[in-house]
């Protein structure tokens, strides 16, 4: 066997900026490729200049869509990468969506800083344009779940499903004899749409997340969004959920649409306010008719065309939700609040102590949804401080991501244990939790790497 070695670029110490670089006889290739989100120090790593010669890297593959596996393609672009990368088909039509917009709101918001002139800096400017994401997008490379494609000499790759959002997978790689599987992000083995992951294959090493990997998903939570979004519209207001454009849009609506046919919650209007999520629901809608694979067999065909969902495509269609008149919910990204059209919903909403404000997945260290869970009692928004008076609740029952107790399972479930596993991919104090349990479950060699740390594989 020949020497390999991996290195965390990203995902290490922290949720945001999953980048895995694999070389071997001086062949590279990236796994994943994604922004640092949340605290500011996280999100200036975006703007420094690639730890290796970004021309020098032969291929890429991406697990799935959301920016902080893939966010970073168009800049990496930027710096010299050429490609080839490698995804599944629902990646990629989901990435297409995901970085056009990851621009456009770039673009916007360096517009917008200029005009109001709150940045520090005299001409700001995006970290990509729409035109490097012209240029990164023919470089994606759709393959079929379970097929083996070459990525450069010595290094082949095989996609397998992630149950995280569609497309999503687990990167299994056959580097120079030694075989690492990378799980990306995991999903729950309930996800209403999605099949659940299959256990991983045997393999020397295992790159495991670990979002939730100290807590477990509480039993009930849908019981939570009833009362609040009930109380809340009995008050006349508005329920606003942030929620991430891919998939949790979706998960949302679907548990909404039930929770008005069984009359637990008020009919009232459901806008969904997202240009991209729209977009997103059409590839779900695309998928669920060609009879998609990664989607549960037993899907009523209009699972995806909940009743009275209204949506707004205009900016004009927007602005109106900031005063709707009626008692309604609004779902709208980003899902933590750090961009998008959500954060001029809030600005009107967190005021009004009639309405809420509803979290439903993981909020990253240092963004505004994050900010909100904390107890915050104002917030920064272009500029200007809002005071925070409508009630906020946070319900991790939706969240896409796998659990401690379903991570732990799903390591288990591998044919034989690998020599190490590497924890990243979370919180450092989630990470450590998942590592300690590892050993003491599992009896097996877990390691917390540090950001930047370079390892041996075999």
């Amino acid at each position: 066997m020949r020497d390999a070695t991996l290195t965390f670029l990203g995902a290490a110490g922290t949720v945001t900026g999953s980048k895995f670089l694999v070389q071997t006889d001086g062949h590279r290739v990236l796994v994943d490729a994604g922004l640092f989100q949340g605290l500011r120090k996280l999100r200036r790593r975006n703007w420094e200049p690639f730890p290796v010669t970004p021309s020098s890297i032969e291929g890429a593959v991406l697990t799935h869509a959301h920016l902080d596996h893939c966010g970073y393609l168009p800049a990496l672009v930027r710096q010299g990468f050429e490609g080839p990368v490698v995804c599944t088909e629902g990646t990629a039509d989901l990435a297409a969506i995901v970085l056009k917009d990851s621009a456009h709101l770039q673009e916007e918001d360096a517009r917008y800083a200029t005009e109001k002139g709150f940045s520090k800096h005299t001409r700001p400017r995006p970290l990509y344009t729409t035109k490097d994401v012209a240029r990164a997008l023919p470089m994606l490379q759709p393959v079929e779940l379970g097929r083996t494609v070459e990525l450069c000499p010595g290094v082949s790759v095989t996609l397998q499903t992630a149950g995280h959002i569609l497309g999503s997978a687990s990167a299994v790689l056959d580097v120079a004899g030694h075989r690492v599987t990378f799980s990306g992000d995991l999903g729950r083995p309930d996800h209403p749409l999605l099949q659940p992951p299959p256990p991983p294959p045997a393999s020397e090493t295992i790159v495991v997340e670990s979002t939730y990997g100290n807590r477990d998903h509480l039993e009930g939570e849908i019981d939570l969004l009833a009362d609040v979004v009930t109380r809340t519209i009995e008050r006349g207001g508005t329920v606003l959920i942030p929620a991430f454009a891919v998939d949790r849009t979706e998960v949302v609506l679907i548990a909404l649409d039930r929770l008005m046919d069984a009359g637990r919650i008020p009919q009232v209007p459901v806008h969904v306010d997202s240009p991209m999520a729209l977009r997103a629901l059409g590839v779900y809608r695309k998928a669920l008719a060609a009879g998609n694979p990664e989607l549960r067999p037993d899907l009523e065909p209009g699972v995806l065309d909940p009743r009275d969902v209204r949506e707004a495509h205009t900016s004009q269609e927007s602005i109106a939700l900031n005063q709707p008149g009626n008692p309604c919910i609004i779902v709208s990204a980003s899902g933590m609040a750090t961009g998008g059209r959500v954060v001029h919903h809030l600005r009107h909403l967190l005021p009004d102590r009639r309405s809420s404000v509803v979290l439903v997945g993981f909020q990253a260290a240092g963004t505004r949804g994050r900010d909100l869970v904390d107890g915050a009692t104002q917030v920064k928004m272009h500029g200007r401080y809002v005071p925070v008076r409508a009630e906020i609740a946070k319900i991790d029952g939706f969240s896409v991501h796998a659990d401690a107790d379903e991570i732990l399972a799903w390591l288990a479930s591998t044919p034989s244990p690998p020599k190490v596993l590497y924890v990243v991919h979370g919180e450092p104090e989630s990470s450590a939790a998942l590592a300690a349990r590892v050993r003491s479950e599992l009896g097996w060699l877990a390691v917390v790497p540090r950001d930047g740390e370079r390892v041996r594989l075999g």
